[in-house]
């Protein structure tokens, strides 16, 4: 790991060079964490925050409408509004924000470190909280917005400050991921084929893959007949400007290991730049990198409400990415109009 001088000094020539360029992107072109690069500024811009967690985010509501970001390797998923109605459970391991605006799942051991960052850009300045995990990784941030509380931010930031503003922080080296089961026996994969079709909820799903050790691409491929196939990668920005065009509301579910955002409602303004695909709507932003996308797939789940239709999406590195749903609450079948979108994508047997 670079220590302080030579890192910020290749940081500064990186900035000078490309004036536009993300700090996670400037963070993988320079071998290190996210949170390395935040920490260069500690004593200036940068304020490190200590304390319980869960208690700095049910004060979050304080803020007032804020702009949540929730990202991974290949999308970014930003949603305005206000964070209220939050609750953790099983021991304060995992938390929700269920609200119309601000939807977000918590799991919070991987929630280690957090920061107040302030960002001076050519015609503002960005006030965020910014959390991460042991590995330096980014799993949420909070910013302000015009019609944020400044007064509280500051007070949020007063009563969590940490008394060490000193560099310290070494993330733990990246972790290598586990590998699933790669095959399963004949009888087994019948048994897993039969255990899919009496799915009652589709929160059963993954303790179906941990009971038969699968990764998910894994178990798409054994999936029973009808219920999992693959589409062109192409499909994805299909399914978005057919759903906007008939003004069809969806979900829009994109995380990390420490973070679920979900967005709800229908897509408004469109934008594909090079190989970035974009949704510009006031209070929800998406960023998808196409060229992140190793696979796509529709995905038939049972319910005791029938059958929910999702669209999957995974990056080069085999993770999922992002999940999109017709908007749909328990006990509601899902809207037949999203099924018909969907069962029309175009399959991968169609690519040329």
């Amino acid at each position: 790991m670079l220590t302080f001088a030579p890192l910020k000094a290749r940081y500064d020539e990186l900035r000078s060079s490309e004036p536009r360029i993300r700090i996670r992107d400037a963070a993988k072109k320079l071998h290190v964490s996210e949170l390395e690069l935040v920490e260069l500024n500690l004593g200036g811009d940068v304020v490190r925050l200590s304390g319980d967690w869960k208690e700095l985010i049910k004060r979050l509501h304080q803020l007032d409408r804020v702009m949540a970001l929730t990202r991974n390797e290949f999308v970014v998923h930003e949603r305005k509004g206000v964070y209220s109605n939050i609750s953790f459970f099983k021991d304060g391991e995992m938390g929700v924000a269920v609200n119309e605006d601000i939807d977000l799942r918590f799991f919070m051991k991987q929630w280690k470190y957090a920061y107040a960052v302030r960002m001076v850009k050519p015609k503002s300045v960005l006030h965020s909280f910014q959390f991460f995990n042991a590995y330096g990784e980014a799993v949420h941030k909070v910013y302000l917005t015009p019609k944020s509380n400044p007064i509280a931010f500051h007070q949020l930031l007063e009563s969590h400050r940490a008394a060490n503003q000193k560099r310290l922080v070494k993330p733990k080296q990246e972790k290598t991921l586990k590998k699933a089961s790669s095959k399963l026996s004949n009888p087994r994969s019948r048994q897993f084929q039969l255990d899919w079709l009496q799915l009652k909820d589709t929160h059963d799903f993954y303790p179906l893959l941990k009971q038969y050790k699968l990764g998910r691409l894994q178990a798409l491929q054994l999936a029973p007949n009808g219920y999992a196939w693959r589409i062109q990668n192409s499909a994805i920005p299909e399914m978005f400007k057919t759903v906007s065009a008939a003004d069809i509301p969806i979900m829009v579910f994109v995380g990390n290991a420490g973070c679920l955002q979900i967005h709800t409602g229908t897509i408004q303004k469109i934008v594909e730049l090079e190989h970035w695909f974009n949704v510009m709507d006031p209070l929800f932003n998406l960023h998808l990198n196409m060229h992140g996308v190793s696979e796509a797939w529709i995905v038939k789940k049972p319910t005791a409400d029938g059958v929910v239709t999702s669209l999957e999406v995974f990056g080069i590195e085999g993770s999922i990415i992002m999940q999109c749903f017709g908007k749909r609450k328990p006990g509601l079948p899902e809207l037949k109009e999203w099924r018909n979108v969907v069962e029309k994508l175009s399959p991968l047997a169609e690519e040329s």
